[in-house]
């Protein structure tokens, strides 16, 4: 019963924050007359700009939470998130070489899956202890690795021409302006959640040691390979579609563990739910609170998602 109460909870709050969406921006557009089609202007702005920018931010913070999960999942640790083990980092830095060579999409998306693929891999090679895994070393190391890769991207955006440089360090912000369609993200969001399902129980499994997790007939070599390429993939789309946006990941699967959600098999669903939810609502604020200027949307996340940490870190371990 708490279960479908907090699942009720979840859908209410992102069906809010998807109507937040579409009334919110730089100029005010009544819902009613695009609803019934009385008011085409209108209903060109909420329904040909606005709500695949909505649905763009809520796959693209269902894929950071489902990344965020996974990783702590896999570390054992509730600190771990893409943004902070340095994936997105390498995923935006191989994504801003190929913008610098002047690839097309399809060369930015696949830059961003080796980027990230290759980040986590690094990280788990680099903190590889004799035969062992120690959570605290992987999340120490990814932090290195994430000032690392900022270093690079803070040197590829000084040499990168002027006439690109702004638009490259909005994007790397955050920003949902330049998303001309929300499947992608939709689509990776819903597939990453189904992989991850079918692994839930090996995940459950894996929260309570590796050896445990072995002896009790779960591949944790496979596994482990299996949570790195969903890692990477959801990363490397959100990276694609909105740039880095940090937090989500991270807070997200740890209130929901608060709220007592620790089975994967509900965990996950309700991460989706629930990033999905904060990041649409944080792009709404970011094209409103200084409307007509638009604020990057890694901003509002930080925002957010600092003191919020915080809070939960004063609160205890989840």
């Amino acid at each position: 019963m708490r279960i479908a109460s907090i699942f009720m909870v979840l859908g209410g709050l992102a069906a809010l924050a998807l109507l937040a969406a579409l009334g919110l921006g730089s100029t005010a557009q009544p819902l009613w007359p695009a609803l019934t089609g009385s008011d085409p202007a209108a209903q060109e702005v909420l329904f040909g700009l606005r709500l695949p920018r909505a649905l763009a931010a809520f796959g693209v913070g269902g894929l950071l939470a489902l990344a965020g999960a996974l990783m702590q999942a896999l570390l054992r640790n509730p600190l771990a998130d893409p943004y902070v083990l340095g994936v997105s980092g390498g995923a935006s830095a191989l994504s801003l070489c190929a913008m610098l060579l002047g690839l097309g999409t399809a060369g930015v998306q696949s830059a961003a899956f080796i980027g990230a693929l290759g980040s986590m891999l690094l990280v788990f090679a680099l903190a590889r202890s004799h035969h062992d895994l120690a959570p605290t070393r992987l999340l120490l190391t990814g932090v290195v690795l994430a000032s690392g890769w900022g270093a690079i991207v803070s040197l590829i955006l000084s040499i990168a021409p002027e006439a690109r440089l702004r638009g490259m360090v909005y994007w790397l912000l955050g920003d949902f302006a330049g998303t001309q369609t929300p499947w992608p993200a939709l689509v990776s969001a819903v597939a990453v959640l189904g992989a991850c399902l079918a692994q839930a129980r090996a995940l459950n499994l894996l929260a309570h040691g590796e050896l445990r997790a072995a002896s009790l007939g779960v591949d944790v070599g496979r596994l482990r390979w299996q949570v790195y390429v969903l890692g990477s993939l959801a990363a490397a789309v959100s990276v694609t579609t909105a740039g880095s946006v940090g937090f989500v990941g991270l807070v997200t699967p740890h209130l929901l563990r608060l709220a007592g959600l620790r089975d994967h098999r509900v965990l996950l669903p309700a991460a989706l739910l629930g990033g999905g939810a904060m990041l649409t609502l944080a792009d709404a604020l970011a094209r409103s609170l200084l409307a007509p200027q638009q604020l990057p949307v890694g901003v509002i996340t930080a925002l957010i998602g600092v003191p919020l940490f915080l809070f939960l870190l004063r609160r205890g371990p989840a």
